[in-house]
Formats: C-alpha cells, structure tokens, sequence
C-alpha cells in the first residue's frame, strides 16, 4: 500500500466548494459524507464504474496538515470538539474532515457482535445474516491489516490489564487498524506518519483512482425529491463549523447515498421534509454513554503516548440479569485539554490533579444502550435554526448502569495499584480505598450534568427494519425514495457494544454489493 496515495493529488478530480466554477454538476451517484459508511461504498461504486460524486462537509486534511499540538487539531471535529447533546450535558466527538470519524479515531476494529445481529434479526426482521457479513468482514480486515495489538500496552492501557487479571476478570488485546504504527499516540489528532489505514488512505483514493470526484467544504442544506425520487442536493460551501458562504451547488443524481453519519444523515433529511409516515426519522440513536474514572498513580502513566487503545474487557458487558445494561471496559488516551475540560473538580483541587498529570490514567465505560425500553436511546431533531441535535433522555436504567460502571472502574484501578481513585462525578473526590469509594459512589447522583458522560459512538437515527419500525429496509433502501439508501451507522437499530468502524465497514460493503446488483438489474430492465 503507497504510504503517501496524496502524492497523485494532481492526477485526481477534487473540488473545494468554496472555489467551485460550476453552480451545477451530475453524477451516477452522489454520495454524502466520506466516513466509514460513504468512503466504503464510494470506492466500490466507482470500482463497478459508475460516475461517483463524494460530498464531505469538512475540509481536505492529510498527514502533512496534522498537527501535533492538541488546540490545532480539534478542527478534525465536529464543532471543534465541543458538541454536546441538546441539553449541553453529554459531550460528543465526531470527526469533521474528508475521511470523518476514521481519521481521528483510536483504530479499535471490532466486528459486530453475533447476539446483536441476532437482535436485529428478531426484533427489526433485518434479513441478512452473520454469515453473508463474514467475507466482507475479512476483507476488511485484509485490506486495513486489522490484527490484534502485538506491542507491549502502554501504561494507561496495562492498568486496565493488570488490575483485570489481578482480580480474576477477562482482559483482551484490542484489534487496530494500523500498519507499520510508530505507537506515537496521537491517532486522535491524525496520524502524521499514515500508520493508521483510515479512509483518507484507503478507500478514498481507491474511489479518486477509479474516477470519482472529491467535492469537500460541501454542506449539504436539503434533498430535493418529487414522488418517489430524489432529483438532486442544495448544497452550500462551507468555511467551518456553521459557517456557510454565498456559493450554492446543485448536484444531480440518479441515485443518492446518504452516509453522513448518525447525527447528520437524519438531520438531512429532517431538512427535506422526507416522507415519515410513522415518525421513525431520528429516533432510537444511540451513543454507548461514556462514564469515566480517573486514577493516580505513584509511577509515570504518561497516557498521552502509545497505541491509545490495545486492552479491552467485555466481562461486564451482558449481565445475568437482562433488564440490567452492560458496559464494555477500555481507557481513553490523556491529553491535556480533553482531560482539564471534563475533570469534575474546580480551583486548588482541579490544580492538584493536573500537576499530577503526568502520573494520571483512566478506565472508561461504554453503556450498551438501545436493547431494552428502559434505555431506547435519543432522537435527532432540529433546532431553531435547521441544525442537527440529539435528544437523549437520561432514565433510570442508564443510572443504574453508571453507577456500577464507576464502583467496577475503581475497584479495577486499585487492584492495579492506584494511589487514588477519581470518578468523574461533580459530586465526587479522590478516594484511596474501595470501601471508601464504595460509599461516595453510592451516594452520588447518576445523571449527568452531575455524572460527566461521554461519547464517541454515535450509532441510528435512520434504523434498519419494517416501515413502521424504520427509516430504511435491512438493505439501506429508503421506504419511500425509491433511489435513496442510506449507509453507516445511522442505520443500525440499536448500539452494537464495540467500537463501531469494522461493523460499519462490513455492513456496509455488503448493503453496497446489494445495491451494484440492483442497480445493474433496473439497467437492464430500462434496456430490454
């Protein structure tokens, strides 16, 4: 694999919306949004040798513009790191720039658990099967050299391990996406070295090498669509996050790909006013709520450097009893910005603990959200001013899954040999025994903005199953625009309990294999 593909640049078709000459253009295909989902299907799409249209709202960055420096890089997200759900209390990252989400994440490839496919099977009639997603899976994995972390764990990650194994419990090595990985740390400001294959490498220049044209600071306002169709996108430029300049697009299609992720995908089509007959647009996205819990420690963790993610434990993730949520157990890198904007303390205290910085790790936990009516997850809707936001009701369940979640996370730190616990909770304080934290964590309120909560998986908003059920068939297809599907991971009906990127590579290599043969077989019907 050419570790440098942007060295052909000059030999591709790529457009900055903010300078494009033409106020028109047609395509085969548009596909809207470059992440796992859209960067997928584009380079298949254009492969069979349809005439492909990639639309990316964020800008055009590659390993020669990452910066290093935390500040600078936090315009590779969505709101520069700062979205947060409708009431401002749950943060969300998601990438902004072409490659999406890929491009900054922590390289975790998992594929999708076998009983949530099962899940989907029985309660939203989802008609494929484990079994038609295992080739796609491994080719994916080929393609990606997705193989588990052979390198020794950082310090971060080998507190997690260590106090696992020394309390009896599972631990695991994470699979990543990587090749040739410099264990710098910094995946989630971009790779600068290209280790890892995310799809500003991969997928994207496959589909640029096959004639597909790259449109980015592209907003996409609405679909305009008659009957059963969708003709074509108004489409802005975009000079960053909600800032859009005079220059309009139109951009005509055959057929449409909607793959802009579980916050935007239905946000776009809130905006078309699409056929909702029962009012399923938007609804069951869900997030793996993210609960975190501080530790410090005698040694030097430096949790900034390293592979951010190579240990995992699902030892907790589905409880004996079913009407309890599940929490998978990994840790989160530690840069200063991220961790001094969400730790729980103010003053001399918050001081205190970034002094200690150096010796600081952390265990997350992510909530398995949207299997059970007590956890069904949020809605996306608009504001005032036609802008995308998550609903998300916190509930009881949720509480009770965070509640454990944070008494499971110190116990674990201080098997592996804490000094002291933090859970990150308003309310909380550093703690140097369990009985103690057992105590205070008892005693806090479970609801954020008390609780600080998370998340970097947001998953739904256009689910998979029957019309009443969903937006689109198990196959992406709208129900009602004949020539629009969508696909990424706002088509999943529930979370999946891993981290997201491998499933949405998968499910969508085989949804995008379906299409190519439906879309050969109206050819020829239009033909005879």
């Amino acid at each position: 694999m050419n570790r440098n593909p942007w060295s052909r640049r000059n030999q591709w078709s790529i457009v900055d919306a903010r300078s494009a000459s033409q106020a028109s253009l047609d395509f085969d295909i548009v596909v809207i949004g470059s992440g796992a989902g859209g960067a997928t299907a584009s380079a298949a799409l254009s492969q069979h040798g349809f005439r492909v249209a990639i639309i990316e709202d964020g800008d055009l960055v590659t390993a020669k513009n990452f910066a290093k420096s935390e500040q600078e890089a936090y315009g590779l997200y969505q709101d520069r790191g700062s979205r947060f759900t409708q009431d401002k209390t749950i943060g969300i990252l998601q990438g902004r720039s072409v490659g999406g989400s890929t491009t900054v994440n922590w390289t975790s490839s998992f594929r999708t658990p076998v009983d949530t496919l099962q899940f989907w099977q029985d309660q939203y009639a989802v008609e494929w099967s484990k079994d038609e997603l295992i080739p796609h899976f491994q080719k994916h994995e080929a393609d990606l050299n997705i193989h588990r972390w052979e390198g020794l764990p950082n310090p971060n990650n080998s507190v997690l391990e260590r106090g696992l194994k020394n309390l009896g419990l599972d631990a695991q090595r994470i699979p990543r996406n990587v090749s040739g990985c410099h264990n710098l740390g910094y995946c989630g400001q971009g790779c600068p070295v290209n280790a890892k294959l995310s799809m500003v490498i991969t997928r994207i220049p496959e589909a640029l090498d096959h004639g597909a044209t790259l449109i980015h600071n592209c907003f996409v306002h609405r679909l305009q669509w008659y009957k059963n169709r969708v003709t074509e996108l108004h489409c802005q430029a975009s000079e960053g996050p909600g800032k859009r300049s005079g220059q309009v697009l139109k951009i005509k299609a055959k057929h449409f790909i909607l793959a802009a992720g579980s916050i935007g995908s239905p946000g776009i089509l809130l905006r078309s006013h699409v056929p909702d007959p029962y009012d399923q647009l938007g609804r069951r996205t869900t997030l793996h709520p993210v609960l975190i819990s501080g530790a410090l420690f005698k040694e030097s963790i430096t949790g900034w450097h390293g592979a951010p993610q190579s240990v995992y434990s699902d030892q907790f993730l589905r409880p004996k009893n079913p009407k309890k949520l599940g929490y998978k157990l990994e840790v989160s890198p530690m840069f200063p910005m991220l961790m001094a904007g969400i730790l729980p303390s103010l003053g001399y205290e918050h001081r205190a603990i970034m002094t200690r910085f150096e010796r600081a790790g952390n265990i997350i936990a992510l909530l398995r959200d949207g299997y059970h009516d007590e956890a069904p997850g949020g809605r996306v809707v608009l504001d005032d001013n036609g802008r995308a936001v998550l609903s998300y009701p916190w509930t009881d369940a949720l509480a009770d899954g965070a509640r454990r979640a944070l008494l499971t996370m110190a116990e674990i730190q201080l098997a592996a040999g804490a000094d002291e616990i933090i859970p990150f909770h308003c309310d909380g304080s550093r703690t140097k025994s369990f009985s103690k934290a057992t105590a205070m964590i008892a005693q806090l309120t479970m609801k954020p903005p008390f609780l600080k909560v998370m998340s970097a998986h947001v998953m739904g908003g256009c689910s998979m199953g029957k019309p009443e059920q969903g937006v689109v068939d198990s196959w992406g297809r709208h129900h009602h625009l004949h020539n629009l599907n969508v696909l990424d991971g706002s088509i999943f009906p529930s979370s999946l309990g891993v981290n997201p990127q491998l499933s949405i590579y998968g499910i969508t290599s085989l949804l995008t294999e379906h299409l190519v043969q439906e879309l050969d077989r109206e050819s020829k019907q239009k033909v005879h």
